[in-house]
């Protein structure tokens, strides 16, 4: 039997201590956040539905989207043993330039409609953390107010090739102008995807007010407070707004952008020119013979064509044929610092993050994106130390396993059609 005792008083408070109360509401929620997900719920809570859903949704069925994320939670990682992983090692170089992480904030469009401190609180987050930020062309802060929270770091500027080609060279001109080093040519929108959620909620630039949005307003009143008291929204590339999303995206982009546009921009940009949304091997092949800079492998979040290939599946294909000649990064799925380390590990250069920022600046505004570089980089380094590597170079493919759950059925040849049949 233990013998039982009275615990002496000074015992007592040395063995329960107390937590000192976080008084700050913002500070306590986000320390409250340990992943990426947890950032999503916070997100959910303090953002209006069709706000938070254009965020979150993809297109149609939402497939694609679904396979990208269980994409890579369908990794098993070999770890090694016994090495030496007291201080490991994240920076790399990526498109000409320095990274303190291997991934980078992605360009989402319309940013400031999920918080008021958009792209600024992205750009300003990721100067602080010395990673690449990325401006839509559908951002909602301009090429220089972007540069100005970002003076010293490293700006990239993603293109879409408009019907009105003088807006969008107008646009790249600006971007070489404001010391843009790297431009992401996207060619996976000629039309706009299928956004369901957006349909059904009648999301429109700018917001409508209607009885379900001022029903969802209610309890989220510093949303609809700090919307109403900032600056309104601008936008460098559309001449005018009102309508849905898919239709100002249908109104602006152009179905038939070729290569040629792709020669017409090289001559504008004097940066990188990285082609994103490459979604094949023969692609990536001639952009590489092409001469770009560099390649993102992209199914645009899952926004555009439901059903399209998965980035990280498609990953070691295109490493092994034009990785020797160019780098690869990828995006599309990405929710924790492990689905990084598994991407390098397979053979990308480089990550993009864009709904795990925008959950972040949704949470906690300039504070939140804060907190959702910190998990991804925390994350990231506990990951690389139980693999056991100091390096993102020492990331090989035999620290990965892509397991399988849809396995392509075997393509079935036409019946032979019979002699009697053909003569």
């Amino acid at each position: 039997m233990v013998k039982r005792q009275l615990p002496k008083p000074a015992e007592l408070f040395e063995l329960m201590q107390f937590k000192r109360p976080e008084l700050n509401g913002k500070k306590r929620r986000l320390n409250s956040a340990l992943t990426i997900e947890d950032l999503r719920k916070i997100a959910k809570r303090r953002t209006p539905k069709a706000a938070f859903d254009y965020t979150d949704g993809a297109a149609d069925g939402e497939i694609s989207l679904a396979r990208a994320r269980r994409a890579f939670q369908d990794v098993e990682f070999h770890p090694s043993i016994l090495k030496d992983v007291s201080a490991v090692d994240t920076s790399t170089t990526i498109f000409g330039g320095p990274s303190a992480l291997p991934f980078g904030i992605a360009p989402t469009g319309f940013t400031r409609l999920m918080q008021t401190e958009g792209e600024i609180a992205g750009a300003s987050a990721a100067r602080a953390a010395g990673i690449p930020f990325t401006l839509s062309t559908l951002g909602t802060t301009s090429i220089e107010d972007v540069r100005a929270a970002n003076p010293s770091g490293r700006n990239w500027f993603q293109l879409y090739v408009m019907k009105q080609r003088e807006i969008s060279y107008g646009l790249v001109e600006r971007a070489a102008q404001a010391g843009y080093d790297t431009l992401f040519f996207t060619v996976d929108t000629p039309v706009a995807g299928a956004r369901l959620r957006d349909a059904r909620n009648g999301f429109s630039i700018p917001p409508q007010l209607t009885l379900s949005t001022v029903l969802d307003a209610l309890p989220r009143p510093w949303w609809w407070f700090d919307f109403l008291t900032t600056p309104s929204l601008e936008f460098a590339s559309l001449n005018s707004t009102g309508g849905t999303v898919g239709e100002l995206l249908d109104s602006a982009m152009d179905p038939s952008i070729s290569f040629d546009d792709l020669a017409i921009i090289r001559t504008l940009f004097p940066g990188k020119i990285v082609i994103k949304g490459v979604q094949n091997v023969e692609d990536a092949k001639k952009l590489v013979d092409l001469g770009v800079d560099g390649l993102v492998l992209s199914n645009h979040g899952g926004r555009q064509l439901d059903r399209a290939p998965v980035p990280f599946h498609l990953l070691p294909e295109v490493v092994r044929e034009v990785g020797q000649d160019t780098e690869v990064a990828i995006d599309t799925g990405i929710m924790n610092g492990a689905d990084i380390v598994a991407s390098i590990a397979m053979g990308a250069k480089f990550t993009l993050i864009g709904r795990a920022y925008l959950y972040g600046l949704m949470a906690g505004g300039r504070a939140g994106v804060d907190r959702a570089i910190e998990i991804l980089r925390t994350e990231i380094v506990r990951t690389m130390k139980l693999v056991q590597v100091k390096t993102l170079a020492e990331l090989e493919p035999k620290h990965v396993t892509q397991l399988v759950r849809m396995v392509p059925r075997a393509q079935s040849l036409p019946a032979v059609r019979s002699f009697t049949e053909t003569h």
